[in-house]
């Protein structure tokens, strides 16, 4: 703390003895408010619109608690702001009402957690309040918030204290209750449709089912390592083989990535699993989920977004990789088989890869370089190459590629998706390829072999469409937060 933090430390430390001396218990367990600051308000109003003839209201009493936020001394009487969980309301406090209790009004500070006692009425100006027949202290604050917190707007005390950002600013208290909303309606939508809920390891022994760099850990007991999961993927799909038929988890993800506007190395996900479907099937769900969950949060389908209108019913287009790439860099991928023939493509149209070693992440970089910031409208981005898709089934009319869709809005990727490779002997190839340029190509993300999965999928896994779609961007996208930050409450800082 800084000097002047420190004497404002003391100062609250005096407070809180005389606070004591006089009998008054500074953190007492509990107390029993019978309205929020918003139900307190919404009686006011209907008693006051069932009045006739301008008589006056009947007396309302409440007993509310909140965070004091603001103080205004005015003679024999103050007035104080107290915030709670549904926002701010007005409490006065008048001498002749608290007799010798108005004076421990003094060694009350902005921070404060109170409750009180009183009658709801309106001010001479207007404003609904609560006149204190009685006040409760319920927890002396000892530090002060942060001076000019109305609004407060430094980015990196909102971030690493969050909890002085949703004391300070309620666009940080909007986008915590929208999440949570948003995950409550996913859930009542997986579940409207026969899915079942499910728990998958978080600790795992192979860091498998995703093209990602694993967070590492060590078991004591077990004398071996183990890994952070970077996808629920081959577990959910253990249950597919089980015979549990739909099924899906939110959960955490972590991958040891870097952080960006997009990207932190722990997220929310929801993956899903149905059998006997294919991508077509999982596309028509995602866009029926997404536009379900914005009516049922929102109230609508379209969102405005970084100044741009997105409306997100259905259907979404469905756009060809191949076509897009094309379209927008001129190179057909299929052409140029090889890493040195892609690289030479790439670099000719102005592209760095320098950075990229493998075929598949040289694809990946033209794809989010060239293609990525022109999908604006919610579509999909339909039928990768193999090589990239390592979990997906081979299109019947081109083996070449695999049914896989990425969902992408305003240019960003909310969602991904595949026809599931069920076939055994592939699925085995295809790891041992994964795990080949894993060995070649160390730097770059690629899957893992996984033993315990392939025995699962050797006993027959059906016909499988599964999902995985981005809890956090699909946050930023109906709150309007270009930053994923801004939705995810204790985020990851340099």
């Amino acid at each position: 703390m800084t000097q002047s933090e420190n004497e404002l430390f003391r100062v609250r430390l005096e407070k809180l003895e005389r606070l004591r001396e006089r009998g008054i218990e500074p953190y007492p367990h509990n107390y029993d408010r019978t309205h929020t600051s918003a139900q307190a308000i919404s009686l006011f109003e209907r008693r006051e619109a069932e009045r006739h003839d301008g008589a006056d209201a009947d007396e309302i009493p409440v007993s509310v608690a909140g965070r004091i936020t603001a103080f205004r001394g005015m003679g024999r009487a103050s007035f104080a702001d107290i915030l709670d969980g549904d926002g701010y309301i007005q409490v006065m406090f008048r001498r002749n009402a608290l007799a010798d209790a108005y004076d421990t009004l003094r060694d009350l500070d902005i921070g404060d957690w109170i409750g009180v006692e009183g009658d709801v009425f309106r001010t001479r100006t207007g404003q609904i309040t609560v006149s204190a027949r009685k006040f409760t202290l319920l927890c002396k604050s000892l530090r002060p918030l942060p001076e000019k917190w109305h609004g407060l707007q430094d980015v990196e005390l909102r971030f690493r204290q969050r909890y002085l950002d949703l004391i300070a600013n309620p666009e940080a208290r909007r986008v915590a209750v929208m999440r949570s909303r948003i995950v409550s309606a996913i859930r009542r939508f997986m579940e409207s449709r026969g899915f079942l809920e499910v728990e998958t390891p978080t600790l795992v022994p192979i860091a498998a089912g995703g093209m990602a760099h694993p967070f590492v850990t060590h078991h004591n007991m077990l004398g071996r390592d183990l890994y952070l999961r970077i996808a629920t993927e081959l577990h959910l799909k253990r249950l597919i083989v089980g015979g549990i038929e739909r099924v899906y988890e939110i959960g955490k993800i972590f991958r040891n990535e870097g952080l960006d506007l997009t990207h932190n190395p722990e997220f929310t996900s929801m993956e899903s699993y149905q059998s006997f479907a294919d991508y077509n099937d999982v596309m028509q769900m995602v866009e029926q989920l997404v536009h379900t969950v914005a009516q049922e949060v929102l109230g609508t389908s379209v969102v405005e977004f970084d100044g741009e209108r997105i409306d997100f019913t259905p259907p979404w287009p469905r756009l060809s990789l191949l076509e897009q790439i094309q379209r927008h860099s001129g190179i057909d991928f299929l052409e140029h088989p090889d890493i040195e023939s892609m690289k030479s493509a790439m670099a000719r149209i102005g592209i760095d890869v320098s950075q990229q070693l493998s075929w598949p992440g040289l694809l990946d970089k033209l794809i989010s370089s060239r293609v990525e910031d022109t999908l604006r409208q919610p579509c999909f981005l339909v039928d990768y190459p193999v090589e990239m898709s390592p979990l997906a089934k081979k299109k019947a009319d081109d083996p070449r590629l695999v049914e896989r869709f990425e969902g992408f809005v305003a240019g960003m990727e909310l969602c991904n998706a595949f026809t599931e490779l069920n076939d055994p002997v592939d699925q085995r190839r295809r790891f041992e390829e994964q795990e080949a340029l894993r060995s070649q190509f160390a730097g770059e993300e690629t899957d893992r072999l996984d033993e315990d999965f392939l025995i699962a999928i050797e006993h027959g896994m059906p016909p499988t469409g599964g999902l995985g779609i981005g809890i956090d961007r699909l946050a930023m996208l109906f709150s309007g937060h270009k930053t994923i930050r801004e939705v995810v409450l204790f985020p990851q800082m340099r």
